[in-house]
């Protein structure tokens, strides 16, 4: 099976950036976060608000890696790409990155962990999510 990548576009907008109009760095945080629901919407097939409200399941983020490259600017297309580096039983770890014509404007390394709302604990990925995300699975690199 060949890797893929989830891509979309988000467009940089007012209430992303700092009063210099590039984006203030958190605000990537809440543009990765868009990107995963997006990602589970229309990229693995699962409706995101469905996952948490009637499942009583979640993605928290464990750990965030970021690489500020190049400033983004209001009004600016920001190109996404993500794909997945490692699954392990309960956790993975995805790749973004993020483009403006195209230069490099940010690259982060993202921990997910599966956890019941609940009782707030991580879970195994049941076998069908485990397979869907799969498919986003990188090879690895010797």
């Amino acid at each position: 099976m060949t890797a893929t990548h989830f891509e979309c576009d988000k467009l940089i907008r007012f209430h992303h950036c700092d009063p210099a109009g590039i984006v203030f760095y958190p605000q990537y945080f809440v543009i990765f976060n868009e990107l995963v629901e997006d990602w589970f919407n229309e990229g693995l097939g699962i409706d995101f608000a469905r996952f948490h409200v009637e499942q009583r399941m979640g993605v928290p983020m464990a750990s965030i890696v970021c690489r500020f490259l190049s400033p983004s600017k209001v009004g600016e297309m920001l190109h996404l790409s993500l794909s997945i580096n490692r699954i392990g039983k309960s956790s993975l770890e995805l790749n973004v990155n993020g483009k403006s014509g195209g230069e490099a404007r940010v690259q982060a390394t993202l921990t997910l962990v599966l956890a019941s709302l609940d009782t707030r604990s991580s879970l195994p990925f049941p076998e069908d999510l485990r397979t869907k995300l799969e498919g986003y699975l990188l090879p690895e690199s010797g």
